[in-house]
């Protein structure tokens, strides 16, 4: 995820991505299912969508994060892609799987983390 970020987005996508995560996913939270900004995938998984025009580019990006909410209100950041680079209905199911695989990955390593949602 962090990769992506880093290496694969260009300096105003990064921000732009930066900005929505600080001033709309962590304020909102799981939240943001139901408005434009995200929906749910099953299982603990939403996606948070930015669709924005940032400044420096003359095109809209639209930005896909596949994110699980823990009881400790914390939002893991699992998958994302660049949607307007690659629409293609097989590349999301790609990004959502790989989502659910690292979101199962982080509940065998914390059980008790997810034990701890249940009773919340």
């Amino acid at each position: 995820m962090l990769r992506w970020i880093n290496e694969e987005l260009t300096v105003a996508r990064r921000r732009a991505l930066g900005y929505a995560l600080w001033r709309v996913l962590q304020q909102m939270g799981v939240g943001v299912c139901g408005t434009e900004f995200g929906r749910q995938l099953g299982r603990g998984l939403f996606e948070f969508r930015l669709s924005a025009v940032p400044a420096g580019e003359s095109a809209s990006v639209l930005l896909r994060v596949f994110c699980h909410a823990t009881a400790d209100r914390v939002v893991l950041l699992l998958a994302g892609y660049d949607k307007g680079a690659d629409p293609s209905p097989r590349r999301q199911r790609r990004e959502i799987d790989i989502a659910r695989r690292r979101l199962h990955d982080y509940q065998t390593r914390y059980p008790s983390l997810r034990e701890k949602r249940r009773d919340s």
